[in-house]
């Protein structure tokens, strides 16, 4: 059976809102996991070397341009070895954390896992992202509209025509009420939201370990 791909990107550790809904995801996974945690390890932003590694002979390769390839073969083979993923990325300043970006950077790579017409190798692979966010981005919150972060990722991983996964998402909101005291009166919110995101979570993992058994 293939494994579930965790990746987790929040500098929060054990207090981080993504962390603890994808451990309730982990915990009702029946299945085997490989756990990347870019906030531990980070992988480091793609540069010239990476790009251009793509695009060159091998036997042409710089020692630098070797490097970036053996480390994007490293990833890009983690990534198309599981059967299904759980991507733990919070909101930071209404788009993703950059060590989540420069691991997508990383991974991007056309032909490889991004299809040529129909040539998608991870089509209809299920995937969750669970997003915590301080404040709510749902309509009448004053921050409506300014979520940069899952229609970005819904578009990347779920798209047809870049690597065509599907796509769940679960939100934890209001995150900051019980540290801000101008959000206090919003913890009943946030306990609503954070008690849905466990319970969607244990649902998504049951089902999909079921359908990629």
């Amino acid at each position: 059976m293939s494994y579930l791909l965790r990746i987790d990107s929040s500098v929060s550790g054990s207090a981080s809102f993504s962390r603890q809904v994808a451990d309730t995801f982990t915990t009702a996974w029946g299945g085997d996991i490989v756990t990347r945690d870019l906030a531990l390890d980070p992988v480091r932003h793609l540069d010239a070397a990476g790009v251009t590694a793509r695009t060159t002979p091998a036997s042409e390769h710089t020692p630098e341009q070797q490097a970036a390839a053996a480390a994007q073969d490293e990833l890009v083979e983690e990534f198309l070895g599981a059967g299904a993923y759980l991507f733990a990325v919070p909101v930071y300043n209404y788009s993703m954390p950059s060590a989540f970006k420069a691991w997508l950077d990383h991974i991007m790579i056309v032909g490889r896992t991004i299809g040529l017409g129909d040539a998608v190798p991870t089509r209809g692979r299920p995937a969750v992202i669970v997003s915590a966010r301080g404040g709510g981005y749902g309509p009448g919150a004053p921050q409506h509209g300014k979520d940069f972060l899952v229609p970005a990722l819904e578009s990347i991983l779920g798209d047809p025509g870049l690597m065509a996964l599907d796509v769940h998402t679960i939100t934890p909101e209001l995150t900051y009420a019980p540290v801000m005291e101008p959000l206090r009166h919003l913890l009943p919110l946030h306990e609503a939201s954070l008690e849905n995101s466990h319970a969607l979570a244990r649902r998504y993992a049951e089902t999909m370990s079921l359908t990629t058994a």
